[in-house]
């Protein structure tokens, strides 16, 4: 797989491409927790954001996805987490939320995404923003969601 949309002239390898989505989430996760914080327009944060990054190593086109794609869908997002929570999603850490926010934004609407990447990039990131512990409460909570709404890719693996 090669793709010079990131930079024009260099093809993108399959594991490049990765390295760059994986990069976006970060990023991605960082500017919905500032708007959580801040209540500031996504349209404002993402520019800031897009100003002060070097936006070349990553894959621009998703991390915008990412963000107004979170950003409008948490009347969506917030109930398919609560189910699995013991507390309302308002209480959880910010950073945590953002990330619990992002992963479940991917479950449901990018399908092209693998699950187990989406949990281990949302595991990762915990691991590396969050407390020492946080990363089992998400991938607890991101589990179950992913049971839900990836349940037929998830059977598809055990076949």
């Amino acid at each position: 797989m090669t793709d010079t949309s990131n930079t024009g002239s260099e093809p993108l390898t399959k594991k490049s491409v990765a390295k760059a989505r994986g990069r976006s989430r970060r990023l991605a996760m960082q500017a919905i927790y500032q708007w959580q914080m801040t209540g500031d327009s996504i349209s404002g944060i993402k520019q800031q954001f897009v100003d002060e990054n070097n936006m070349a190593i990553l894959d621009a086109g998703f991390f915008s996805e990412l963000v107004s794609g979170v950003a409008s869908s948490i009347n969506e997002l917030d109930p398919l987490l609560r189910k699995y929570m013991t507390r309302e999603v308002e209480s959880v850490d910010p950073v945590e939320r953002a990330i619990l926010r992002l992963a479940a934004y991917e479950f449901v609407n990018r399908i092209d995404v693998p699950y187990r990447v989406v949990l281990n990039e949302a595991v990762n990131i915990t691991k590396e923003f969050c407390a020492e512990n946080s990363h089992a409460f998400v991938n607890a909570v991101l589990d179950k969601v992913a049971k839900e709404v990836r349940h037929l890719e998830i059977q598809a693996k055990k076949v």
